[in-house]
């Protein structure tokens, strides 16, 4: 998630930029990133879906001794960017660098650098670098390149992107991404109503072809938790709470779709996976922080959505 407002096109179509660091850590060290234990440190928001993604990631193979974590304020500046607050409940200082801005961190790899202050940004304590700041790629370094550093054997073994589902897995991404992920932030962001329309329609569209993919399979690929899961749930957790409302994707409701909201259950009561869910933050940051959107900063008081309720996906 970036520091910056949000771009635009000459319709009013919002346009995400790509990510500058993209460094691979290795099992052998070949990229010049090698993986060890308490070499690498990830700064995050708990606010913003593609951090979380690596946060769930880590969580699930067992990493939270061998990768440190730190929590920027919830709180957006548009203009100074994120920033470090341990003031704030569940936020972090700084504890790797010693910084009060992440903006700071970036300029610790680049004296000069003006480009998109993004997280989740993984970086290397032994060469002070940023090693990625892309979440999907961060996500799958925790996911083969750690595998001698997990807690138990079933997380070392734990594979979220198996050889013989990669093509799978793959389509499904492509999609997710650019009319889930993505998609809400494109109609949330949309500044013109002929950029709005076709954004939130194919939000919609593509919800009910996950809500179809999950009336036969309790995961997106079959009874196997993968990365487009871990992929499409952060934003199917905040759907309700922000994008319904503050985002304009509002036909429906994730808990309308009988699949998905089950399936939405289901993945945030396995393991640990609901410990990196923090909603008073997810809340409190999009209304109050993009006030492009919600000028007054207004934080509605609701929905109440109860994610350890009961479901039969199990079952399936």
């Amino acid at each position: 998630m970036t520091s910056e407002k949000p771009k635009e096109g000459g319709t009013g179509a919002y346009v995400r930029h790509e990510t500058p660091f993209r460094n691979w850590i290795t099992v052998d060290g070949s990229s010049g990133f090698p993986a060890e234990a308490g070499r690498y440190h990830l700064y995050v928001s708990l606010a913003c879906p593609w951090a979380s993604r690596t946060l769930v990631g880590r969580k699930l193979k067992g990493l939270e001794d061998v990768i440190s974590v730190d929590i920027v304020d919830w709180l957006l500046d548009l203009k100074k960017g994120w920033a470090f607050n341990p003031q704030r409940p569940g936020c972090t200082p700084d504890t790797v660098n010693g910084k009060a801005s992440l903006k700071e961190i970036y300029q610790m790899v680049e004296a000069n650098y003006d480009g998109r202050i993004t997280v989740p940004v993984l970086w290397d304590k032994k060469q002070k670098k940023i090693v990625n700041n892309e979440s999907s790629e961060i996500l799958r370094m925790f996911n083969s390149e750690f595998n001698a550093f997990g807690k138990t054997d079933e997380q070392r073994k734990l594979d979220l992107y198996p050889a013989e589902l990669r093509k799978e897995i793959d389509s499904i991404n492509e999609w997710v991404y650019r009319d889930i992920n993505n998609g809400v932030y494109k109609a949330g962001f949309a500044t013109t109503q002929e950029a709005y329309d076709p954004a939130a329609k194919a939000v919609f569209d593509a919800l009910d072809k996950v809500e179809s993919i999950l009336s036969a399979k309790r995961f997106l690929t079959g009874n196997q938790l993968t990365e487009a899961d871990v992929r499409l749930f952060t934003t199917l957790v905040r759907f309700d709470t922000v994008y319904n409302t503050h985002f304009k994707c509002n036909r429906r409701r994730i808990i309308d779709y009988k699949n998905i909201w089950g399936y939405t259950r289901d993945i945030y009561q396995t393991g640990v996976i609901g410990e990196t869910v923090d909603i008073d933050q997810i809340v409190n940051h999009y209304y109050q922080s993009q006030t492009h959107i919600n000028p007054k900063g207004i934080v509605p008081i609701g929905p109440i959505i109860d994610f350890n309720s009961e479901h039969d996906r199990g079952e399936m």
